[in-house]
């Protein structure tokens, strides 16, 4: 690894961490002012980790290894992910290894891992949003592939530094059917591994509708606090790997400084706009029924697999 190539990763992974949390603010902050509410700045969830860090670790009784490993499994993976995905240049040193179904993989570990500590304590509540996330899972893991899969045809690879790089050569394919109807399933299978609305409310604690909270009911302090960082994470990485396939421009192709530097500028302003247009999406958006949700990712299901099929037969 070169030195350029180190700070390539160093800043992937500083944005990844910095920028979480103020993302989760980001959106709040919106949502408060669409809703007639002053809400927190957009630094409060920084402050929230700093005070859960500051707590004593408590670990509920009769839990192994798993409820206690589980939280760093979700910040390391989420890490490792950062490290190996394009957010800012394509010439990272790792992008050999920064492929499609590594990525789907590496975050499918964390929710297996999450889903396993939502069992651990032996709760209803744990054990209910377990079963729920694994069905969660079990049809949105699948749609990315396919999406991403979708685009993929033009790079003739699964590569996404390779993927984004053909986007940059060719950026009237951003605007052809299969990349249309796979921004489309992707949005819809992102929404679901994040746990937001109209799949999840992540503000509520209503035992009947909640998912990704009720595998973490039990968690508290420390551990919370690397849960929840991991949880910003999940969503500004799911959210760079929809503007960085789509909307590539910007982001760096070689490991000059310079580059970097606008790649990471512009990286940081695509995500501040689409947080806001998330915002402004959940507060115009009602939780759909518990029932409807393996509805809704069945159809982001098929229109990927139409995307596929668009690319097959059209080129």
């Amino acid at each position: 690894m070169t030195v350029r190539g180190g700070v390539v990763v160093v800043v992937q992974v500083g944005i990844a961490v910095g920028c979480a949390p103020l993302l989760i603010g980001l959106l709040r902050t919106v949502r408060a002012r669409l809703e007639g509410r002053a809400g927190p700045p957009v630094v409060q969830p920084w402050r929230d980790l700093r005070k859960l860090w500051a707590k004593e670790r408590i670990v509920p009784e009769h839990t192994s290894w798993i409820f206690a490993f589980a939280p760093v499994v979700l910040v390391s993976s989420a890490l490792v992910v950062a490290a190996i995905m394009p957010l800012v240049s394509t010439a990272s040193p790792f992008d050999h290894v920064g492929d499609l179904f590594a990525i789907v993989s590496l975050f499918l570990v964390g929710t297996v891992f999450l889903a396993l500590a939502g069992l651990d304590p032996g709760t209803a509540f744990g054990g209910m949003g377990a079963s729920r996330e694994m069905t969660v899972a079990a049809l949105a893991e699948p749609t990315l592939l396919l999406a991403v899969f979708a685009i993929a045809g033009r790079a003739q690879s699964s590569n996404l530094g390779a993927i984004v790089t053909a986007t940059l050569h060719a950026p009237r394919s951003v605007v052809s059917a299969q990349s249309l109807l796979a921004l489309v399933a992707l949005v819809i299978a992102a929404l679901a591994e994040c746990a937001r609305l109209p799949v999840d409310n992540p503000s509520t604690h209503l035992e009947l509708t909640m998912i990704h909270e009720a595998m973490v009911l039990e968690y508290a302090g420390p551990d919370l606090g690397l849960v929840e960082l991991a949880a910003g994470m999940r969503l500004l990485l799911f959210g760079t790997l929809i503007v960085n396939l789509f909307m590539p421009w910007g982001i760096a192709t070689r490991t000059a400084l310079p580059a970097i530097a606008i790649g990471a500028i512009a990286l940081v302003a695509k995500l501040a706009v689409l947080g806001v247009a998330l915002a402004v999406f959940e507060v115009f958006t009602a939780k759909i029924r518990l029932f409807r949700v393996p509805e809704l990712l069945a159809v982001s299901f098929v229109v990927a697999f139409l995307a596929v099929t668009a690319a097959a037969f059209l080129g």
